[in-house]
């Protein structure tokens, strides 16, 4: 197995699901972990240090030197690499030109690049750079910004750029020249398997009780479903909640797509969210409120029916390490509703059988399940609903404004060939006036965004470039059918340096 250390990264996680579609179990361990410890319990073949927010030169970075005494192969990522510079002996300093998104790299002749051309396009983020390797070791790579991209010293390998995420060229085969060239790690890893275990797990946890299920429709809880509909039977109830932040029809789709297969239960909550949202800017207050709402509700429900205890949700690890929840030390970048958002005492105990999984490994899943196809293939849309899609107040007005408008770019984009391949595309309504002219006459109505992205995992994001006749067409639409909005505009913006989300 393989030791993933996590220095708080967004893509810790990523790194380990990575390693595990090479065929090789990985672990995360907190960096605050004994390295020692770590060896003695698990006796891993290779670690693997995350990237993470802080900067090696400021704090810290001296407590975390017994990493680099254990006699096993190391491969240091982004902060994971400057560490082993800051730690042995070379040098680390903040740099004025920061790297963000796509980079282009060329690479020297070496085993962890075995098989690759020699200059190839990564994705880089970081604003510090190691400016001196420790001595003995080998630069192997560089870009026009970062000389030292990346090094070798002994059984130490530095990468500045992120091999985890889809959008570095070859980083799949990166990380598999790294564990089996460098390491020579058994493949023993299957999704066959992982559904076995957690099918196992979650009908020993749950024992004689009953669960709530919840359930939007999506395929992350469509996938928890039915491996507590599998574990434990009647005894898993379904719950959907309509809590007046859905899409246009979403609770008759859910109905007829899901009662045939799962026991459902429909709640209408509307007036609670909408009365708890009103005049609530902040969007970690949205969030919040919804996630405390949400359990408000599952609570009440668990109260009518005898001998519940434990609430299952399909929280995914993009969720975890978002809202800083995950093992290392992880920045918040927002609470999200089924995390950050949970209130502190809660009668039911969470279960979270897809908690370290990313999206496409869920979909994987699902279909080791043979769940419907209309399941696996639905396009991820946020717990909050459109509240995390209107940006300020949330009221019934806006909401009606985005319904409608979300409605025109949906019916559009399934036109597109390559509609199955954007991993999500939605309306955004902003708190923006902005002046037009109609029929001769001034106007000052509201500006709505149009979001596209291309994603695998949800943690990184490229902006899709739609067609020009597509885009003129959506705005035509809502800007003729949407009374209140005059503007349309296209965000071209990746993750990092924004989240897929607005809010």
């Amino acid at each position: 197995m393989v030791a993933v250390i996590d220095f708080g990264s967004q893509y810790t996680q990523l790194i380990a699901r990575r390693v595990r579609e090479c065929g090789v179990y990985s672990e995360i361990f907190s960096c605050f972990t004994d390295a020692h410890d770590i060896y003695n319990n698990v006796n891993p073949e290779a670690l693997i240090l995350s990237g993470g927010p802080g900067s090696v030169y400021k704090a810290r970075a001296q407590s975390f030197k017994h990493f680099f005494n254990l006699d096993v192969p190391i491969l240091g990522i982004c902060y994971g690499m400057q560490l082993a510079a800051e730690l042995l002996g070379g040098k680390v300093n903040y740099s004025k030109k920061r790297e963000y998104g796509h980079t282009s790299i060329r690479v020297k002749t070496h085993p962890i690049f075995s098989g690759l051309p020699r200059r190839f396009n990564v994705w880089m983020s970081h604003g510090d750079v190691v400016v001196e390797v420790p001595s003995g070791g080998r630069v192997i790579a560089s870009t026009e910004t970062a000389p030292i991209a990346a090094f070798q010293l002994g059984n130490f390998y530095g990468l500045q750029f992120h091999p985890e995420v889809q959008h570095t060229q070859y980083g799949r085969t990166i990380l598999n020249n790294f564990l089996t060239q460098i390491c020579k790690a058994k493949k023993t890893w299957s999704m066959s398997r992982f559904v076995d275990d957690e099918i196992e797990r979650i009908r020993k946890i749950v024992g004689g009780a009953k669960a709530l299920c919840a359930i939007s429709g999506g395929v992350d809880s469509t996938v928890v479903a039915a491996l507590a509909t599998k574990a434990i039977g009647k005894n898993c109830i379904c719950i959907f909640v309509d809590n007046g932040l859905l899409r246009i029809n979403e609770k008759e789709d859910v109905r007829k797509s899901l009662s045939p297969y799962m026991n459902l239960k429909i709640v209408d909550a509307q007036k609670k969210f909408l009365s708890q949202l009103r005049n609530v800017k902040n969007p970690e207050r949205k969030r919040k409120i919804i996630g405390r709402e949400f359990i408000k509700v599952f609570e009440t429900e668990a109260r009518k029916i005898r001998n519940v205890a434990f609430l299952v949700q399909g929280t995914l690890y993009p969720d975890v390490i978002e809202s800083g929840k995950g093992v290392g030390p992880s920045a918040i970048i927002k609470s999200h509703h089924n995390v950050g958002g949970l209130p502190v005492r809660m009668r039911l105990k969470i279960i979270e059988p897809l908690r370290l999984l990313f999206k496409d490994e869920v979909r994987k899943i699902a279909r080791v399940l043979r769940l419907p196809a209309s399941s696996i293939e639905r396009k991820p849309f946020p717990g909050p609903g459109l509240a995390v899609r209107i940006v300020g107040p949330v009221t019934e007005e806006r909401l009606n404004m985005l319904r409608a408008a979300d409605k025109i770019v949906l019916e559009e984009a399934r036109k597109l060939k390559r509609y199955r391949n954007i991993w999500q595309i939605f309306a955004i309504l902003l708190p923006l006036g902005s002046v037009g002219v109609m029929g001769d006459k001034r106007t000052y109505d509201w500006v709505c965004a149009l979001r596209a992205v291309q994603s695998d995992d949800g943690m990184t994001a490229d902006w899709v470039r739609l067609p020009q006749e597509f885009l003129a067409k959506v705005s035509q639409r809502i800007t003729n059918e949407v009374k209140g909005i005059n503007r349309v505009v296209y965000d071209i913006t990746s993750k990092p340096p924004s989240t897929i989300e607005w809010e």
